[in-house]
């Protein structure tokens, strides 16, 4: 059975690549998906909130910096990640994800992160 910080690993290099269908294959259908954009339920609204986010930066970097075991099932992810905008400017993002994953994929993902910066 895959650790949450391994769904995580896993996702994040999907998210990287910007390949939404990857980056969905981890996620339940009535998966659960929240930042400071608010709360997305279901497959067609975080799906939507990826591909957005892939438009606006079609290039991610992400490094995870710790972790925070809680359960089998429930860790919190602190990470450093460059988001890339289509001129080539980078943004740094540093939060944590709380996640929690059942027979490997997201139950839920609750991203707490501070505002882009540029680099």
């Amino acid at each position: 059975m895959a650790t949450p910080r391994e769904v995580s690993e896993a996702y994040w290099a999907a998210e990287c690549r910007r390949d939404v269908d990857a980056v969905m294959a981890y996620y339940h259908a009535d998966g659960i998906y929240e930042d400071a954009g608010g709360r997305r339920e279901g497959e067609t609204a975080i799906r939507g909130a990826y591909e957005d986010s892939a438009r606006a930066y079609p290039g991610l970097e992400v490094r995870i910096v710790r972790e925070f075991m809680f359960s089998p099932d429930c860790t919190a992810l602190e990470f450093d990640a460059t988001l890339i905008d289509p001129a080539g400017q980078r943004f740094r993002v540093r939060g944590v994800n709380v996640v929690v994953v059942r027979d490997g994929r997201f139950v839920s993902v609750r991203s707490y992160e501070d505002p882009p910066t540029p680099e």
